[in-house]
């Protein structure tokens, strides 16, 4: 299963929110570098224990002088003379921790130099690694082309309208209609996509390479059909706040986040291990007892845990002894009134809660696989309404230049490849994207009404698990044991085998179906 959603985001820095390239060219170096548009200096030397590598790419038409930091980003700023002129493109992504960090570096230097040196942009990249268990890379675009001559293309350029007889339209104002076009492609949102599907590929790529068998999918949870909600990323100012211990409330949202995820995932993983670790509970019970008997209340099984342990405690000291059976009376009355909330005191009632959470998890089960398969579907169809322009434009013209077109847009011909090849295997028809994003939204609400009723049952995933542990230590006990303790622990058992009370499990699961 792909390791889902790795961090991945793109940033503009612009002037507008005071943001300065040089500064942030400063900050992912961890060096001290002059900006001469507000003629102050960026110290950032701080940051340089955790810098692995810090480099600069440059196509072939690029001045050779903004090999060095400072110039090529005061440069890139210089040409800038608007207040909200943007600056730089950012990415941070995070890097794999299942491949040698020393293949950190070039696994990013061939991202880069294929995504956006091979399109004419600079890039100043990073490796940050502080040993937290968070590698990450940092990456810096320019955001304007070069001519031949290494200088500065401009933004975009005046296109004049045509009528259609080829000829400039003339407005009453005695000027030419006319509009601005971008000179570059970089601004545009699907390029988004295809970087991140080009970093998917590239780190997999080093998966394979390594024998790993460890995949990333950079899809959000919700594309690929998993219940989970995603974290904020925190950034640099945030991220310095939180590591001084000074809690923001982008802060406490993540571990809000986290908190919830593992609560469900935590039920999702106990309602699997409890219906296995049933079944051999029953088979126990079976071989246990001789004849047909009432299912042993859970307190029996907890006092007579409790009893193997005062045992097992015979040759410690009287504290020790004090302070166990303290322990022991503190679990069981906790325990009790757990298993009291859930209406749980028999081991046959513990059968009726799996019984009870079992069809959550296959329902959330089934609901994931065909969200999944839904957002799938939605996402191949807007690929092809994205990419389709590109591709009717690479079968036209001369076959070298159709070569030249398709080289220059693999990524996003492959991208629309793909879709179309899905939608016919699956017999899938682009027309009912509407109905595919109903039925998607459909599905949503019904996993929130599932996990919202699963915690509401308020299960102590923890407190479950250690009476099952109690369970299968007294179940266990009674075959290494003598055969005078094994006797006097059926005896046990037997005796505290007592009527059920008038509160069972399954009137509390019928009080909550009415609720």
């Amino acid at each position: 299963m792909p390791l889902s959603c790795p961090h991945f985001a793109i940033s503009i820095r612009q002037r507008s929110k005071r943001q300065s390239a040089v500064a942030g060219a400063a900050y992912q170096s961890g060096e001290k570098l002059f900006s001469e548009y507000d003629g102050k200096t960026k110290n950032y030397r701080y940051k340089a224990p955790e810098v692995v590598c810090a480099e600069i790419l440059l196509p072939s038409n690029a001045p050779r002088e903004y090999q060095d930091r400072q110039t090529l980003w005061n440069a890139a700023e210089g040409i800038e003379k608007q207040w909200n002129s943007q600056l730089s493109r950012g990415i941070i992504m995070a890097l794999p921790n299942e491949i040698p960090p020393e293949q950190y570096a070039e696994l990013v230097r061939g991202y880069c130099m294929e995504q956006f040196v091979a399109k004419g942009m600079c890039v100043d990249f990073a490796v940050h690694d502080k040993g937290d268990g968070n590698p990450h890379a940092h990456i810096m675009l320019t955001m304007r082309s070069m001519d031949e001559q290494g200088r500065w293309n401009p933004k975009a350029r005046k296109v004049y309208d045509l009528n259609e007889n080829g000829e400039r339209i003339v407005l009453p104002s005695g000027e030419y209609k006319s509009h601005k076009a971008n000179v570059v492609d970089w601004n545009n949102q699907g390029n988004a996509e295809i970087w991140r599907t080009s970093w998917t590929a590239a780190v997999n790529r080093c998966y394979e390479r390594n024998n790993s068998p460890v995949r990333i999918d950079l899809r959000s949870f919700e594309r690929q059909g998993i219940d989970q909600a995603p974290t904020v990323h925190l950034g640099p100012a945030v991220s310095h706040m939180e590591d001084k211990g000074i809690q923001t409330e982008i802060g406490n949202y993540n571990r809000e986040i986290k908190a919830h995820n593992a609560t469900v995932k935590s039920i999702k993983n106990l309602i699997v291990s409890l219906e296995a670790w049933f079944v051999g509970v029953k088979e126990k019970l079976s071989a246990l007892f001789a004849k047909k008997e009432k299912s042993p209340t859970l307190m029996s099984i907890l006092n007579t845990y409790n009893s193997i342990r005062r045992q097992g405690r015979a040759d410690w000291s009287n504290s020790g002894k004090q302070k166990g059976a303290v322990l022991d009376v503190k679990f069981t009355a906790k325990a009790f009134s757990a298993m009291e909330a859930l209406g749980i005191y028999t081991l046959d009632d513990f059968g009726n809660l799996i019984d009870e959470l079992k069809p959550y998890l296959d329902q959330i089960t089934a609901n994931e696989k065909q969200l999944k398969n839904l957002n799938y579907t939605v996402e191949h169809i807007g690929n092809i309404q994205k990419y389709r322009p590109i591709y009717d434009q690479s079968k036209k013209g001369f076959d070298k230049t159709k070569a030249k077109y398709a080289e220059a847009h693999k990524t996003e011909l492959a991208l629309f490849g793909k879709a179309v090849r899905y939608m016919k295997a699956n017999h899938l028809n682009a027309s009912d994207l509407d109905a595919y994003r109903s039925q998607r939204d459909e599905l949503k609400v019904k996993n929130a009404e599932i996990r919202s009723k699963l915690l509401s049952m308020n299960l102590d995933t923890e407190l479950i698990r250690q009476i099952q542990t109690c369970v299968s230590t007294v179940l266990n006990y009674t075959g290494d044991a003598p055969a005078e303790e094994k006797e006097s622990i059926i005896k046990q058992l037997h005796e505290a085998s007592a009527p059920e009370p008038e509160v069972t499990r399954q009137d509390k699961s019928k009080s909550r179906e009415r609720e």
